[in-house]
């Protein structure tokens, strides 16, 4: 069933010529279309867009008029962690009354408490309750989501979560990305052998995931208090064994080495970067991998924000993504997301578009297919509310500004 989205006041993020990602000042560069038409065609892809005196005067099976409106691509989000069981409100008190993240995890709180809870949890459950998430991120505009596992920390927890992951590829209309992040947290019984638990990961998680083609990419936490450089490089080199390419976190608490070490290994992307030095720029600027900022953790756990216009001005692309999470960042909402970015990491609208869009669909791969306005690529697309100027979306950070999303070309 065609369909015609007209009187568009703006179509942002139109590219004839898509490239892989956008760094450095060509971020600031947003092609778009005014006063413009976008045609839908049978097989959900885009047929055709441009200036609405151009626009075919034929019958369409459904046609939108789209006055006032903004239209661009619906975001894509590279780093979730939103197969989970339960919450962890209590640990966010503890917070309050003073305690620290690192402080809360070594009670027994944080990514072991989801361990603990997962653990009893069916995988039936958590299939439930991630798909419930997975419609209110798709209702609030993202057409593509990366989840990882990690809070099974067990042969049997781990393969439980890629399996509900896998389950959500089948059933849900959004794109979605596996992740092996095993190399979350170091389980209780492992504290002082963590080499053993690296070597768990290795000798039995991985072959084990790989035979039933559970994931997509491989993920290790390298930073302070959790996996070294070192133990990072074993979990990585055995990963590309099995194909999977990784996507680190790095730099979270501390200077890790984590961004080193995953460029290093051709990771698509590193993400958190909270501490990042001039010596990090300068990996990063030699490399594939695209940096990706997560303002929600910095937000909800009161942290320092990623230095995000710094790497933008030395000439990085820049990924911005929700690490939706029970711990630190209990949100999947990009536009949210989108707001922080622009109140605290002081990004220009056209910056955070990019950022949301193409460099988050490169640092998922799926660059070829999402975050771009192009002609025969499928139809993720976000029709905003009346607004003044694509600026206000980001502005008005609490105001529910998306009306309609596209999926595939159907309307969600």
């Amino acid at each position: 069933m065609a369909t015609l989205i007209k009187n568009i006041k703006s179509l942002l993020q139109v590219r004839e010529e898509t490239p892989k990602m956008v760094n450095g000042k060509a971020m600031a560069q947003l092609p778009h279309i005014d006063n413009a038409f976008l045609i839908i065609d049978n097989e959900g892809n885009i047929e055709e867009y441009g200036t609405m005196d151009t626009c075919p005067q034929i019958h369409f099976d459904t046609e939108i008029d789209a006055t006032g409106r903004f239209v661009f691509p619906a975001f894509v989000d590279s780093h979730t962690h939103l197969v989970y069981a339960g919450s962890r409100e209590i640990e966010y008190i503890d917070k309050v009354k003073g305690l620290s993240y690192e402080e809360i995890a070594k009670r027994g709180g944080g990514i072991l408490n989801s361990a603990k809870r997962l653990h009893d949890t069916s995988e039936e459950s958590l299939y439930e309750q991630a798909l419930s998430r997975i419609n209110e991120i798709g209702s609030q505009g993202t057409c593509a989501v990366e989840i990882k596992s990690g809070y099974g920390l067990t042969l049997e927890d781990e393969v439980k979560m890629l399996r509900v992951i896998r389950r959500l590829k089948e059933t849900t209309p959004l794109a979605i990305k596996s992740t092996f992040l095993g190399a979350h947290a170091f389980p209780a019984e492992y504290k002082n052998n963590t080499d053993g638990y690296v070597d768990l990961i290795i000798d039995k998680m991985l072959p084990r995931i790989a035979e039933e083609g559970l994931a997509d990419f491989i993920d290790v936490f390298c930073d302070r208090g959790f996996f070294s450089v070192e133990q990072t490089d074993r979990i990585l080199t055995a990963g590309a064994k099995y194909g999977l390419q990784p996507k680190i976190h790095a730099n979270e608490l501390a200077r890790s080495g984590g961004i080193q070490i995953g460029v290093q290994h051709n990771a698509l992307s590193v993400d958190h970067l909270e501490f990042v030095e001039q010596e990090e720029l300068d990996v990063l600027l030699n490399s594939q991998t695209m940096p990706t900022v997560l303002p929600g953790a910095s937000f909800f756990l009161g942290l320092r924000y990623a230095p995000a216009r710094k790497m933008i001005d030395a000439g990085l692309p820049v990924a911005i993504a929700s690490d939706f999470n029970p711990g630190s960042s209990p949100s999947g909402n990009m536009k949210f997301m989108a707001s922080l970015a622009l109140i605290n990491q002081h990004l220009l609208p056209e910056e955070i578009l990019n950022a949301v869009t193409i460099n988050t669909a490169y640092a998922m791969g799926l660059h070829q297919t999402h975050g771009v306005v192009a002609k025969q690529r499928p139809a993720n697309l976000i029709i905003t509310k009346p607004m003044p100027s694509f600026a206000f979306f980001l502005y008005a950070h609490n105001t529910p500004l998306v009306e309609r999303v596209f999926v595939g070309g159907k309307l969600l």
